[in-house]
């Protein structure tokens, strides 16, 4: 309540202020650097997006703050306009409108890369500019590293407010779960300072809840001491007995593996006509070789090829962008499932991915096509070091084993983007269908599954899967730090 009180006063502060729009008025100030349409800066920008359908939605103007203070004086100009906005910490997002807008201003976080470490304690302040490849170089050779995603290209701001997978999430839990203190911008420009000590509910609701609170300018960030890693890829040629050992393998994996260092993705692709249809698996163990036996399953099916090694983190993040496909359209979604048993694996592993070969069949002709899914495990030990670190809106519990799927369509028409996004909500909503029957009939156990935002599509019901208690939190904090609706009704993303 102090909070809101406090925000509502800063707001009367600004009221009598009015501006024609955005741009100009930050452009007639002089000192933030503002590009337009025909800048090469604004055009260099747009190409920074993952999906070619983000880039397309062309912004009035991109604003690139070098600091919260003028975060905050570009946020206050911006509420007192009407115009709908974006915020772009590395643009990795596909979804329309999340971190990308068409004709109005988009504010940039590329100058905001700090990742300033303090070496005794390890905890570093990392600016949402960053992206996870540049902070791995900027922490090289200083012992300590941070809990990132698993793709270099990745922007800090969207993977951290979303939760944040990593190969290390066994070990430590979420990205979020490793942020001490937030530095934010509220929707009238008041700066703020949040932790769990002073602001316990938003503390909670930033970690999991998006950018419904505010621009978050700064993570303070516990890092962990770490020397060299192993690890890289394995590429397989697809054929049915390699499907069958795989998700054999993934399963088991999930469920027997006991060394929280040690982190696999398994990843299916497919293009045009059959032209690649592969595995490729990403193997990581955070030490310079895994103990004997760990990944025997994967790397007993005889891949084509094997680049696992021991290397520098900052190496394996750098080596990781050859994933992102370049100038196409890129829709993902994704589904949470119960692990199942060791007895009805083959019925519910297979079951799904022969569901997504089945699909994904009938898009082989799309100009560029090229599906994929990836099956992630969440052993119980995630939920675990998660919660003993920070509360957070997923507020996953240990009772059970999951697996994080995640599906990718990579193509080339943007006007077939609503064609191919209903595609994709056959594809999840087969996998969701599925998993429910399995649940009715006992084939999968009863279990909480909630979505990770970091990989889902803008028709999913992110809140609807979270605990009822996560959506309730996050509704009382935003009405509290935005009392005007700014973030919620002028920018993209899942609304609480």
């Amino acid at each position: 309540m102090l909070l809101r009180l406090a925000i509502l006063a800063s707001s009367l502060l600004f009221a009598g202020f009015t501006y024609a729009d955005t741009c100009s008025s930050v452009e007639a100030l002089g000192y933030i650097n503002v590009t337009r349409q025909l800048d090469l800066a604004y055009i260099e920008e747009q190409t920074q997006y993952w999906s070619t359908s983000c880039s397309a939605l062309l912004p009035s103007c991109i604003i690139f703050p070098k600091s919260v203070e003028e975060v905050s004086t570009v946020v206050k100009i911006l509420a007192n306009t009407t115009e709908q906005f974006a915020v772009k910490s590395g643009g990795h997002n596909p979804n329309n409108y999340f971190s990308s807008v068409d004709g109005g201003p988009l504010i940039c976080t590329e100058h905001l890369d700090q990742a300033n470490l303090n070496q005794a304690t390890g905890v570093v302040d990392v600016g949402p500019g960053n992206r996870l490849d540049g902070i791995a170089a900027k922490l090289q050779g200083s012992g300590w590293t941070f809990v990132g995603g698993r793709i270099g290209n990745t922007g800090v701001g969207g993977l951290v407010l979303g939760g944040g997978l990593s190969y290390m999430s066994a070990q430590y839990g979420w990205a979020a779960s490793q942020v001490l203190e937030y530095e934010i911008v509220f929707a009238n420009g008041t700066i703020g300072h949040v932790n769990k000590d002073n602001y316990p509910d938003l503390f909670k609701s930033l970690k999991g809840g998006g950018n419904n609170f505010g621009i978050v300018t700064n993570y303070r960030l516990q890092a962990h001491p770490q020397a060299n890693i192993w690890g890289g890829n394995l590429v397989y040629l697809r054929t049915p007995e390699n499907d069958k050992k795989l998700l054999k393998a993934v399963r088991d994996f999930t469920e027997l593996n006991t060394d929280p260092k040690a982190a696999v993705i398994v990843t299916a692709e497919r293009a045009n006509v059959n032209v690649v249809d592969s595995w490729i698996i990403f193997l990581f163990y955070d030490g310079p070789t895994p103990p004997a036996g760990i990944f025997d399953d994967f790397i007993e099916a005889d891949p084509l090829l094997n680049t696992c090694m021991e290397q520098t983190y900052a190496s394996l993040m750098a080596g990781s962008n050859w994933v992102i496909v370049k100038a196409e359209v890129v829709q993902i979604a994704t589904e949470t499932i119960p692990l199942p048993s060791s007895e009805n694996e083959v019925e519910v592993m297979e079951g799904i991915h022969n569901w997504w070969r089945n699909i994904t069949a009938t898009t082989l002709l799309e100009p560029g096509i090229i599906p994929s899914i990836a099956w992630q495990p969440f052993p119980k030990a995630i939920a675990r070091e998660a919660r003993a670190r920070s509360p957070d809106l997923i507020d996953a519990d240990d009772d059970v084993d999951r697996i994080i799927i995640e599906m990718n369509y990579a193509f080339l028409s943007l006007p077939n983007y609503d064609q191919m996004a209903d595609t994709m909500e056959a594809t999840y909503s087969g996998v969701r269908d599925r998993v429910l029957a399995w649940q009715a009939d006992g084939t999968l156990q009863q279990a909480y599954l909630p979505l990770m935002m970091n990989y889902g599509f803008y028709r999913q019901d992110y809140w609807g899967r979270l605990r009822p208690e996560s959506r309730a939190l996050a509704r009382s904090v935003q009405e509290d730090v935005d009392p005007e609706g700014m973030f919620r009704t002028r920018t993209g993303g899942w609304r609480p």
